[in-house]
């Protein structure tokens, strides 16, 4: 009878440990499926080593959450799965769900604090690839079924996009963490918008927009030129096609680690590693000085980083300012208002003329129209025979100058500001406004400083 009982004791045991769960090794692998898990202390890392997927607390916080982050620099966490629903102790585990395929985070009590809600499929297996990717593959096509790419956090890597698949309305956007002690979703949304079909990166504060780079011009962003000087080794990548308009970037073989990021601060930056000092360097960081805070100079304003001295406003040729007042004390977002009303009519007595801005961010594009199909000098007639016309550019500039397409504004020029290596704008003016200035901005602050500005500065 003894004897049974140890037998039936055996079987019991060799039957839960097959039933159970199998531990995946520390570091052992980028590959777990069906029957294995993750717990807290262990880890995923990718084929090359670049990544790791494992259980971490950011900064002070004592909660845990699970994430993906550069191995060389375990702070770099560029994506988090239970960001609104973080761990309280170290009981989490990650698995995949024998009946669905879906990767489940449990916590200590079994409740689920995060799934990838993966298609139902019996032969799966979840994989950390050396992009940075965690993906839900079949086992047998290694079809993907879900990844991680598709679910941002506040970090682009090299082969993610941000965008929106017009076919199926998945839309991709980083969300800045609420702290650096909460990747739990923040005040700021850097989203790529395309409603010209001419993408432009903005970041949004909330429900307004903070910083935009100008329109993608065929070779970087308007406003961003820094993006020339590492091209090379990060080319971007815009895809504007009737599936999908997205942007994203490669990283070419040989090039360092990079991200780019969007901090609880509301700032953009283009980070990248440095081997030698063993620390990320800043590339690009936007908003860069106060020109890049959205509209600063509002309607027709023109900011000039350099100029403090003007209170780095002014207004385009042929406008001043809609309330000396207000700009005198520094409210600029009022912006400036046209001096002669222009004289379209589309005949003889029609005296509107176009002076030439340059070296600028283009204006928002918001409420532009854009045409690729025709040259600058045909935009330009085009916006001419057009009364509504208020300014137009070229879409896309070419390596030794010179530019193709058409953009035409018919609404307020917004956001505009002075940058290096920025593009050529053309603005309708009435005719007596064309010959009065040589210059093409009127910085106008000390004119302002000087007026008498009525009784109520008095006493």
């Amino acid at each position: 009878m003894m004897a049974v009982n140890c037998t039936l004791q055996i079987l019991l045991l060799l039957l839960f440990i097959l039933l159970s769960p199998v531990a995946i090794t520390a570091g052992a692998t980028d590959t777990f499926g069906k029957g294995q898990n993750v717990t807290d202390g262990e880890t995923l890392v990718s084929a090359g080593g670049t990544f790791t997927l494992g259980f971490f607390s950011p900064g002070a916080s004592a909660k845990r959450y699970l994430g993906i982050w550069f191995s060389v620099s375990s702070d770099a966490v560029c994506w988090v799965a239970n960001r609104d629903h973080p761990l309280k102790d170290t009981s989490g585990v990650l698995l995949v769900a024998s009946d669905t395929g879906d990767l489940l985070l449990l916590d200590g009590s079994g409740e689920v604090a995060w799934s990838s809600n993966s298609p139902n499929t019996s032969s799966v297996e979840a994989q950390l690839l050396e992009s940075g990717n965690l993906v839900v593959h079949d086992q047998r096509s290694k079809t993907i079924l879900w990844q991680s790419f598709d679910h941002p956090s506040n970090t682009l890597l090299p082969g993610m996009k941000m965008g929106k698949n017009l076919w199926t309305g998945d839309e991709w956007y980083l969300t800045s963490w609420r702290s650096p002690d909460d990747p739990s979703p923040g005040s700021y949304r850097r989203v790529l918008e395309y409603a010209t079909r001419l993408p432009e990166v903005v970041l949004w504060q909330q429900d307004a927009k903070a910083y935009r780079t100008g329109p993608w011009n065929g070779r970087w962003f308007n406003g961003v030129p820094e993006a020339s000087t590492y091209a090379h080794d990060f080319p971007l990548d815009v895809t504007a096609s009737k599936s999908e308009i997205t942007y994203g970037y490669t990283a070419r073989p040989g090039a360092p680690l990079t991200r780019v990021v969007v901090t609880d601060a509301g700032v953009v930056r283009r980070l990248v590693w440095d081997a030698s000092s063993l620390a990320w360097k800043t590339f690009f960081q936007g908003p860069r000085d106060v020109c890049d805070a959205y509209g600063k100079c509002g309607a027709f304003g023109l900011c000039d980083a350099s100029a403090a001295s003007s209170a780095f406003c002014g207004c385009l040729q042929g406008f001043n300012p809609a309330s000396p007042p207000a700009w005198y004390m520094r409210e600029t977002s009022g912006g400036c208002r046209r001096n002669v009303p222009l004289n379209c009519g589309g005949n003889e007595t029609a005296t509107d003329g176009f002076v030439l801005v340059r070296g600028v961010k283009l204006p928002d594009t918001q409420n532009a129209s854009v045409d690729m199909s025709i040259s600058t000098e045909e935009c330009r007639d085009r916006c001419f025979a057009n009364c509504s016309c208020l300014a137009y550019a070229s879409a896309e500039i070419r390596e030794g100058g010179g530019g193709s397409g058409c953009i035409i504004w018919t609404g307020d020029l917004v956001d505009l500001r002075y940058v290096d290596r920025g593009q050529d704008l053309y603005l309708r003016l009435a005719g007596p406004e064309i010959g009065m200035k040589t210059m093409t901005v009127n910085l106008i602050f000390q004119y302002i400083s000087s007026l008498a500005l009525g009784d109520s500065f008095k006493g």
